[in-house]
């Protein structure tokens, strides 16, 4: 062999048979200096942001279910409600200025935040600079590498968080016997403690009692520990060696002279639910880590990898991407962004995203009633943006679109769960905040399940704090699971019965206007500022399109659950009556969707909320086919609001520009989805808007997770879009991506499909019944009648 082939050999090898597949791997020549850098693992509960250093190697640890605070009083505010006849006269006078000022007696106290477990570090004794360094994600089995030369040995780490032994596992090895020394220690922002026992090392601590929103700037107390209340965590490290030593200090274990060791991380909390008391009333943290870490101990590290593996590609590989004739280079994942930000072609990238996204899914929601938040459940900060909690405006449900069309209705779960908890403390929020029954949610919650409006009893801006129409677009979620999977028994036995709840509320709230049309009053638009005719910038109104687009939705679901159950006729017809009554959508003087009830201008017209664009997306209510006029409204809406716009913003635009069934310009914001953004800590004058970190991670900026999210849905959206009655086949294919394939997405109906494009033309179609039914196929002004009974495929070529 020649010296030039045995180097081209050598180079393939450092780079790994993974970097082979660029739709699945990202991979760094370097470690990572910054969080939005890292590579993030997680089994749904656990989650690791690892930064692959050399010399020493830090990894951020998060537990889904560690947060600060306790239980919350939901009847905080037992008589707010005493105060919405003055608000409803106010908005009937026109005073919205006095309505802005009456709307903060209806506050309550601000969200709990999601805490940073710690940090763990494995510092290895190296003498002289490594060369070859490469680091990466494989998406394809949810495994992490590390692997670089000093001194002529190769010294690689392997990392992973299984589902099935509930544990870290990381894997060290040195190509030369007795070459690896490693050291391990962990700190935290939390209050905690460490010790060590033989090889184990044991970090107990707690949480605070209350952090307070990032936002809120600096105050005394925003950070208070009481070490008799908050949620208890314990982590666990232990070196499983082969050969070499392990010793201890008082705060560290170490390995010195071994070749191969495998160091496991637990955690645990004690974190028991939503309403128990996580200091008195919480789970056995301790004996809970101790209890994973025996078990997996016990295990070799291919058998540990082996479930691990086949668990995660149990969901993973349910569909599979394909953009052909890719003519992109396959680079570290940081210079594709870079490239792609020049307008050069990589459809190996918008793959890599779209899996990305089912990858993060994957790995953050998997706890049961603990959905994913704001950072999905990676967050090194104590007092993260915007608490890292649950924005019910847009963010906590931007989350799970990508859940059932691209067949990861298990991962749904947590968040339908959730609602669950919501209802309860939201039924007390309902008669204390409002005055009426059912439940519902303002726009900030967190693991206590919080509903009441925040703003810290009248401090808050009602622009923002004052939103509460979170149980009706949450409820949607609801019907979305049943109508995916048609699984009968959970309609009727859990989601029936809540989004009858969160409808009865709307239905109470609503009251007539002076046409007599149901309206909500007082309400607000999203974060977004009016400017009444006479010039004053509010945000309390009354039938604000958002609310209603919401409620109009909520309401032709329940209507429709209740029919295939057979059940409430009686409050079904009520709420046909009120949805026969409510306030009709309205076009403004520009061709637009009008967002507030008269045709006011927008103090922001670029403004990055789009709420009153909801029945379009994620509603269904509002369709070329069947409203063109209302369609054509939403779209002049988005071109007055320009694509400019932050991460989670642009992720929910592509959707409705896809719903619009425009392909091209769905696909002009995806590539704008994937502008390359600077960590956060790298100080610069260039401009930072919404785009992607050099880890993929959404920018905001800073990191929000539901950009991410909504860019893997808005993938699938461009590809099917579905009704109860219907499967639209491509409807927004983009000129650019001429020729594909795609399997395992999902549709209404309980249906499952793969197809194959040439040349920008739909070539075939295969299509499964889940549950058995009937729907009909549409595409290029061709309709396919489809029936068939539970199991059975048919395949068609078009």
């Amino acid at each position: 062999m020649t010296k030039r082939y045995l180097l081209l050999l050598f180079g393939l090898w450092c780079a790994g048979v993974q970097a082979q597949q660029p739709d699945k791997t990202l991979w760094y020549k370097q470690p990572a200096e910054h969080f939005e850098e890292s590579q993030v693992l997680g089994n749904g509960t656990q989650g690791a942001s690892v930064f692959g250093g050399v010399t020493s190697d830090k990894i951020y640890l998060n537990d889904a279910t560690l947060w600060s605070g306790e239980p919350v009083n939901a009847n905080m505010n037992p008589q707010a409600y005493t105060h919405i006849a003055a608000i409803r006269e106010a908005l009937k006078n026109e005073d919205y200025k006095l309505a802005d000022q009456l709307q903060r007696k209806l506050q309550g106290k601000f969200s709990e935040s999601f805490a940073p477990l710690g940090t763990l570090f494995i510092n290895v004794a190296h003498q002289g600079s490594a060369t070859n360094y490469y680091r990466d994600l494989n998406l394809g089995n949810a495994v992490s590498t590390v692997r670089y030369d000093v001194n002529g040995v190769t010294f690689t780490r392997e990392y992973f968080i299984s589902k099935p032994d509930d544990i870290m596992v990381v894997r060290l090895t040195s190509s030369r016997k007795g070459a690896l020394d490693f050291t391990v220690k962990f700190n935290s922002l939390l209050k905690n403690t460490v010790t060590t026992t033989g090889n184990v090392l044991s970090a107990n601590g707690y949480a605070p009692i209350k952090a307070e929103p990032s936002y809120r700037g600096n105050m005394p107390d925003a950070v208070v520990f009481d070490p008799a209340k908050g949620t208890r965590f314990t982590t666990m490290a232990r070196i499983k060696n082969t050969d070499g030593t392990v010793s201890a200090t008082d705060s560290t274990i170490s390995l010195r002279n071994g070749t191969e060791a495998i160091l496991f991380v637990a955690i645990a909390t004690s974190f028991n639910g939503y309403d128990r008391n996580p200091a008195t009333e919480g789970q056995p943290n301790i004996l809970l880590a101790a209890t994973k870490m025996q078990n997996a101990v016990a295990k070799s590290f291919p058998a540990l990898k082996q479930a691990h593996t086949a668990d995660y590609q149990t969901f993973f590989n349910r569909v599979s991407l394909q953009l052909a004739n890719s003519t992109a280079p396959n680079l570290p994942t940081d210079e594709r962004l870079k490239r792609y930000a020049e307008g050069k072609e990589d459809k190996q990238l918008e793959m890599l995203y779209f899996n990305f996204g089912r990858y993060l899914l994957i790995s953050s929601s998997r706890t049961p009633n603990v959905p994913a938040n704001l950072q999905g459940i990676w967050n090194p900060y104590i007092r993260p943006p915007w608490s890292s909690n649950y924005t019910t405006n847009i963010n906590a449900e931007e989350n799970y679109w990508p859940a059932e069309n691209t067949n990861l209705s298990e991962m749904h779960k947590p968040l339908l769960g959730f609602i669950g908890n919501l209802a309860k403390t939201g039924a007390i929020t309902a008669k204390t905040f409002y005055g009426v029954n059912g439940w519902t949610v303002a726009h900030n919650s967190d693991i206590w399940a919080m509903t009441n409006p925040v703003g810290d009893f009248g401090k808050g801006d009602p622009v923002w704090a004052n939103w509460n129409m979170g149980g009706a677009w949450l409820s949607t979620h609801l019907w979305e699971h049943y109508s995916f999977t048609h699984d009968r028994d959970y309609l009727q036995k859990e989601a029936y019965p809540l989004m009858k709840g969160a409808a009865q509320f709307c239905l109470e709230w609503l009251v007539e206007d002076k046409k007599g049309k149901l309206v909500t009053s007082p309400g607000t638009s999203p974060e977004n500022v009016y400017v009444t005719s006479e010039g004053y910038k509010g945000a309390t109104l009354y039938g604000g399109t958002a609310d209603l687009a919401m409620i109009r939705e909520c309401f032709l679901q329940t209507i429709q659950a209740s029919k295939i159950l057979n059940m409430d006729q009686a409050f079904r017809t009520k709420l046909e009556q009120a949805l026969a009554k409510l306030h009709p959508y309205q076009i403004g003087s520009a061709g637009n969707l009008q967002e507030w009830y008269y045709d006011w201008k927008d103090a922001e017209p670029k403004h990055r909320h789009q709420s009153h664009l909801f029945g379009l997306y994620p509603g269904n209510h509002i369709r070329p086919d069947i409203t063109p006029e209302l369609a054509n409204a939403c779209r002049k809406t988005l071109e007055i609001k320009g694509d400019e716009t932050t991460g989670w913003s642009k992720g929910w635009r592509i959707n409705l520009w896809a719903r619009l069934w425009d392909g091209n310009h769905a696909y002009k914001m995806y590539r704008e989805l994937l502008h390359y953004v600077l960590p956060d800590g790298v100080k610069t004058d260039m401009a930072r808007g919404g785009g992607t970190y050099p880890n993929l991670f959404d920018a905001h900026p800073p990191f929000q997770i539901d950009g991410n999210f909504g860019g893997t849905a808005a993938v699938a959206e461009m590809l099917v879009q579905s009704t109860e009655a219907s499967i639209r086949l491509l409807p927004a294919l983009p000129d650019v991506w001429e020729t594909g394939s795609v399997k395992g997405l999902k549709t209404r109906g309980g249906f499952e499909l793969a197809m194959n494009w040439k040349n920008g033309k739909l070539a075939t179609v295969t299509i499964q019944s889940k549950t058995g039914g009937q729907t009909e196929l549409i595409y290029g002004g061709k309709t396919k009648k489809v029936s068939l009974k539970q199991g059975q495929v048919q395949y068609m070529t078009w």
